[in-house]
């Protein structure tokens, strides 16, 4: 019998924006709406890709439900992220996420408080802030 790990939401769509260096996929779990003012999606990163640097005025909370990546915030050391891990990133603070460099990452990302606005999409992470991961 065959163990293979296999994802409980689907990988959904290819991510084509320029919001991210290399390939991720996106499928979105709940639509912001004026109810909840939420959105949740459920983010695969292969191995080296990553978001741009990015703020969300109302935080971010991310559930690492497979593989291994990274997460840092403006300013201070990246942390390193397993399967498990919860981050939680207040309004406004400045970070990137993506999967280490030899490891699909996987996570559900919940924006809360949309109505304070969306996402603020910043620069691209460059490839020598990537490389000081892991040192």
């Amino acid at each position: 019998m065959e163990n293979k790990s296999t994802s409980v939401f689907p990988k959904g769509n290819k991510i084509t924006n320029n919001n991210f260096t290399g390939t991720a996929w996106l499928q979105m779990l709940v639509n912001n709406d004026s109810t909840y003012d939420t959105s949740i999606g459920n983010v695969t990163f292969e191995p080296g890709a990553r978001t741009n640097w990015h703020k969300h005025p109302g935080g971010q909370i991310l559930l690492i439900t497979d593989g291994s990546g990274y997460y840092q915030e403006k300013g201070k050391s990246a942390q390193l992220l397993h399967k498990g891990d919860v981050v939680k990133i207040p309004p406004d603070v400045e970070h990137w996420h993506g999967a280490a460099p030899d490891n699909e990452l996987t996570h559900i990302a919940i924006s809360p408080n949309t109505n304070k606005g969306s996402v603020i999409w910043l620069h691209p992470v460059t490839d020598e802030e990537y490389s000081q991961m892991g040192k």
